[in-house]
């Protein structure tokens, strides 16, 4: 089973933290969209004839297409793919954007799972990060999509922000409960370079991240959804039993998948591919019917790297004898001999020949991580499903 990724890049206007790839310009909309349609269809066979069971629309803002856009992307989507009837199709919305007759559209477009970003459900959060909702329209468009027949969601939630307290944050966690949203994708603010966030930073405008508020707010958010029920399944993101996003634990698990649209990555199990992340020129190099991407084939320390790293972070763990078929018996020794210190640390555990992250370790998953690579090798993952709906 493969999936689809695909990158609208248009938004209404840019968030502080954002630095995925976007426009708030819509003069190049429908010259994208035509753009997108012939990629469709060049790269039919990239995944090599597998079923797709999950489709994901990222950005950007998806839900800046009409009615007419998603209906043509769909269409050449089931004409170029061998899609499952019961794939996961999942749209990134914002709650500006949602309303009744948008949610009726999406739903007759086959639309099946929404990813919300909500951020959070107080105003002097969402000023501060520059969203386009507010307060009232973060709560309202939860229940639209509920009435609607959407029961299949998730939300995103950023945490360590300067304006968050741990009561709002704890506040935030308890709204999303008290809605029955089945899916939590929860985000530690981060300063990227070039956003205007780190503009403002390195000028003082506004507070830096304390990272010590980061780290308690996540171990509050740890506690209260685990007691809530919530599987604590990857270690940005929580569900319900039966709502784990299918996309994101496909990429988390090694699956090929096909990223359309600037900037969007693929990943064919031998090969890593990513589009040119410039609206005008993936538009120009389709009208010549070429696809403008760079590409890397990958090396066996990479592959293993690559599933030390997607692996430690989801609860099931990274499997030692897995990593011994597929990279071999001296991988799996330094695996165990690597994880020995972190283990000693009560950072991690070994159980059944798995080696997981516990409460605390999880604070250091990424530094983790990179002491139990194979040395000298990069790790590239796809920016889809990871902080979505910026």
């Amino acid at each position: 089973m493969a999936g689809i990724y695909l990158h609208i890049p248009f938004c209404k206007q840019a968030c502080h933290y954002c630095n995925f790839h976007f426009s708030t310009s819509m003069k190049l909309q429908n010259d994208f969209l035509a753009a997108l349609l012939k990629e469709i269809d060049i790269r039919r066979d990239y995944i090599g004839g597998e079923k797709v069971n999950t489709i994901y629309f990222g950005g950007g803002t998806p839900s800046l297409l009409n009615g007419d856009q998603l209906r043509r992307i769909m269409r050449a989507l089931y004409s170029s793919f061998d899609i499952d009837p019961s794939a996961e199709i999942t749209f990134e919305a914002n709650p500006d954007d949602i309303d009744e007759l948008r949610l009726i559209t999406w739903k007759q477009n086959g639309i099946n799972r929404l990813s919300i970003g909500i951020q959070s459900f107080f105003n002097e959060d969402l000023v501060w990060m520059n969203r386009a909702h507010n307060d009232a329209q973060a709560l309202g468009c939860i229940n639209l999509a509920q009435d609607e027949g959407f029961d299949n969601m998730s939300i995103d939630l950023i945490y360590g922000t300067p304006t968050l307290t741990d009561e709002h944050w704890m506040q935030n966690m308890q709204t999303a409960v008290s809605l029955n949203v089945p899916h939590l994708s929860c985000y530690a603010l981060t300063v990227e370079p070039g956003t205007a966030l780190d503009s403002m930073t390195r000028k003082k405008k506004v507070l830096p991240v304390n990272s010590d508020d980061q780290a308690r707010q996540f171990m509050m958010m740890t506690e209260f959804l685990v007691s809530k029920g919530y599987e604590h399944y990857e270690i940005s993101n929580f569900s319900l039993p039966g709502k784990r996003s299918r996309h994101n634990s496909s990429y988390w698990n090694g699956a090929k998948y096909s990223g359309l649209g600037p900037s969007a990555h693929s990943f064919n199990g031998a090969s890593r591919q990513w589009n040119v992340a410039n609206n005008m020129l993936y538009i120009k190099s389709l009208e010549n019917n070429q696809v403008p991407f760079e590409h890397e084939l990958l090396s066996e320390s990479q592959r293993f790297n690559e599933y030390v790293m997607t692996s430690l972070r989801t609860m099931e763990g990274t499997d030692i004898e897995l990593a011994r078929q597929k990279f071999g018996i001296r991988s799996s020794e330094d695996l165990i001999k690597n994880s020995s210190k972190f283990i000693e640390r009560g950072w991690m555990k070994n159980e059944n020949e798995r080696l997981m992250l516990t409460k605390e370790g999880k604070l250091f998953a990424d530094g983790i991580a990179a002491e139990l690579f194979e040395v000298n090798n990069t790790v590239i993952l796809p920016k889809a499903g990871s902080t979505e709906n910026h």
